[in-house]
């Protein structure tokens, strides 16, 4: 899987913003924000899926800690979303 996470995304920026950024170390196929499941409003997080795997390490490398509009960008590899019991 070539996913990223990506956090602490400033709340100005915009999924076609991120791709842009990303786009500058290979081929990006989607960006996706997360939003809360309430309020509908973005949660400061979401996901960028890229091309190639060697992709995904030049953006994790180039991008990890960065001032994104003044936050400091957290990325990483993606890990698969775990099983959560549903809400009683």
């Amino acid at each position: 899987m070539n996913q990223i996470y990506v956090g602490n995304i400033p709340y100005s920026k915009s999924e076609t913003d991120v791709k842009e950024l990303f786009g500058q170390y290979g081929d990006v196929i989607s960006v996706k924000f997360i939003n809360d499941h309430e309020s509908g409003r973005f949660r400061g997080f979401g996901f960028v899926e890229m091309e190639s795997s060697e992709a995904v390490k030049e953006a994790i490398t180039n991008l990890e800690g960065n001032e994104y509009d003044g936050r400091a960008l957290r990325v990483n590899e993606a890990r698969p979303k775990e099983r959560r019991a549903p809400r009683t």
